[in-house]
């Protein structure tokens, strides 16, 4: 049972009530789209010449994807209000469009930070390692022939 304890005023003035369990709901919807505004309005507040010259080229693809990205879930949120099933709509392709070259371009950065492997750094290191090892199989291994001969002969 839903007890309709809470008032919301519309624009028109009029007074209706809602179920005091979405309360919470409401307040941190409230402080959600807040947040979202203060984004938007730093967005709108700096140039985006200014803010682009800022960025190296796959910055500047992150900050293109992910602004359009929240722009059309904006759209999104708006058709539900509107009462429009967004997933029978036009922006469902285009929001997946979006995460396609989000993920190419988190496959780019990840590829830059992946290790590289330094072939000339890899080859000296195995070639002292194995100098190493033949060194000491010389130092262990009895004497050859050759050297007791000269031994004997001294």
């Amino acid at each position: 049972m839903l007890f309709f304890s809470q008032n919301m005023c519309d624009e028109d003035g009029t007074v209706e009530d809602y179920p005091t369990e979405i309360e919470e709901y409401l307040t941190g919807f409230d402080f959600s789209v807040g947040s979202v505004n203060k984004m938007v309005e730093t967005m709108i507040s700096t140039s985006r010449n200014e803010l682009l010259q800022k960025l190296d080229p796959l910055e500047q693809a992150k900050l293109d994807l992910m602004s359009a990205y929240a722009l059309n879930s904006l759209f999104w949120i708006y058709l539900v209000t509107q009462g429009v099933n967004p997933k029978e709509h036009g922006i469902k392709q285009e929001l997946e469009r979006i995460r396609t070259y989000m993920n190419k371009v988190k496959e780019i950065t990840d590829r830059k930070k992946a290790a590289r492997l330094d072939k000339g750094a890899a080859s000296r290191f195995v070639r002292n390692a194995l100098w190493e090892a033949e060194r000491e199989k010389s130092k262990a291994a009895p004497d050859s022939p050759q050297q007791s001969k000269r031994r004997k002969q001294s």
